[in-house]
């Protein structure tokens, strides 16, 4: 049987990771802040539960040293945790800011690094960055939580490449948006147009399998908001014009 870690997972993407993943026979070891839903969850699938920070470097090392006791070698790292920030720049205080680039840059950078000993014991292992369509396209109403899945998707690129030959496979999964209890999207549910572009955490999961049986580097879920991301990459002044004016008019 072989071992995922998951952080995140005491709801959400997480935790509907775990459930589809334990169906897939894995055993898992679930990661969040909060021990009280975590444990709930992994009672639930016979998983493990680690309560564990990632944006505290110190803690993550802590968590992989005692998962390392007890497993020899995982054979894939789900980087899933994230923090709320859909405000813009002006709006956050510079502690919303930090938390945002700790827990969903630097939470994947940490935990990558302390698992990669276990990744490289199970080679071939894989590590799934989800990230998010908001690391493929920028605008101003989410300006830091923007910059932090920019740099996440970066991460992921560079990675998989110096990865590779230590027999670990880096993927990355971009959705668009996805009801959950820590992103709810009241904002798009509310319009009836605005209601067909969300997504379940499940349709999430199994894009995420699927990237890794496939090996998959990058996938954007829905596919066609891949269109966003290329056309502000070829044409920034003019999206960036347009946002502007639609702003002014609000």
């Amino acid at each position: 049987m072989r071992l995922a870690v998951i952080t995140g997972g005491s709801s959400g993407i997480g935790a509907a990771t775990a459930r589809l993943l334990t169906a897939r026979g894995w055993q898992c070891v679930l990661l969040a802040r909060g021990a009280e839903l975590l444990e709930k969850v992994a009672a639930e699938i016979q998983a493990e539960a680690e309560v564990c920070d990632v944006s505290d470097r110190a803690q993550v090392d802590e968590v992989a040293a005692r998962i390392a006791e007890r497993h020899p070698a995982v054979g894939l790292l789900v980087n899933n945790a994230g923090y709320t920030g859909r405000r813009g720049f002006l709006e956050l205080q510079p502690e919303e800011i930090e938390n945002i680039v700790d827990t969903v840059y630097l939470g994947s950078v940490w935990c990558t690094r302390a698992f990669l000993p276990l990744l490289e014991a199970a080679r071939p292992a894989d590590v799934v960055n989800v990230v998010s369509v908001a690391g493929t396209f920028a605008h101003g109403a989410s300006g830091p939580y923007s910059a932090s899945k920019h740099a996440q998707l970066a991460f992921s690129r560079s990675i998989r490449t110096e990865l590779a030959g230590r027999g670990v496979r880096v993927h990355t999964v971009n959705p668009g948006p996805v009801e959950t209890p820590g992103f709810p999207q009241r904002h798009l549910l509310s319009r009836r147009v605005g209601s067909r572009l969300v997504l379940q955490p499940e349709r999430i999961a199994e894009t995420i399998v699927r990237a890794v049986e496939r090996d998959r580097a990058e996938v954007v879920v829905p596919r066609y908001l891949r269109v966003a991301g290329a056309v502000q990459a070829l044409a920034p002044g003019t999206i960036a014009r347009l946002a502007t004016r639609a702003r002014g008019r609000l």
